[in-house]
């Protein structure tokens, strides 16, 4: 696949396109042809870091250039193949070469059950599903949230000061994108698949309680 990315109204989206699409061979483009980059690449990362047991200062582009060599999207997981030990400048991979991920890809024609508003059908703006590039923007800052959040507790000399720095942001910026890797699992999930109601984007959800029982609640939905 190639890295390739589309414009709509103002706003980027990355994704990866099979190779033979874009050379005009669609036969050959196999089941999946196209899947939203940031979806894909935040799941590599997380599973490249616990796979090694890393929790270092890289980011997520330094980390898969370090230990990846190719990642293989299937229909019903990613087969992710690591560098070889030798080539390796932090730690040994060991005999096993290869990490098989239980993946989907989330189909974007496919109707969702979406979180519902606690308050009840009533409220017919919440019950709609949450914009795609509203839900691109969320999966992004989960993923650079949790990424700011590994580097602040592996490295002593990190913190929202520093980072807010390098990356020429407000320090605010860099604690709402780290209170987002405190979200509750069952809300990430709803985020990635698009079920989230409209209006649930990233102001809505950063800052909210640490408590995963009690965030659903503040947000009035009904967890599924």
């Amino acid at each position: 696949m190639s890295p390739s990315h589309a414009r709509k109204r103002g706003i980027k989206y990355r994704y990866y396109l099979s190779t033979a699409l874009t050379q005009g061979r669609a036969e050959r483009a196999g089941s999946i042809r196209r899947v939203p980059a940031a979806e894909v690449e935040m799941q590599v990362a997380k599973s490249v870091r616990e796979h090694l047991k890393l929790s270092t200062s890289f980011d997520d582009q330094r980390l898969v250039n370090t230990h990846v060599v190719r990642v293989e999207v299937q229909a019903d997981q990613l087969v992710i193949q690591f560098t070889p030990p030798q080539k390796s400048s932090r730690g040994r991979v060991g005999a096993e070469d290869t990490l098989l991920v239980p993946w989907q890809k989330t189909p974007s024609t496919r109707r969702r059950e979406i979180l519902l508003p606690s308050l009840g059908p009533s409220n017919g703006q919440n019950a709609r599903p949450i914009r795609s590039e509203t839900r691109a923007t969320l999966v992004a800052s989960i993923a650079r949230g949790r990424r700011w959040l590994d580097e602040i507790i592996s490295d002593p000399s990190a913190n929202a000061e520093t980072i807010a720095a390098r990356e020429s942001c407000s320090i605010r910026k860099v604690n709402m994108m780290i209170s987002l890797a405190f979200l509750a699992p069952h809300l990430v999930k709803a985020a990635i698949e698009g079920r989230l109601p409209h209006g649930m984007g990233v102001v809505r959800l950063c800052d909210l309680s640490a408590e995963w029982s009690r965030q659903s609640q503040m947000l009035g939905l009904i967890p599924q």
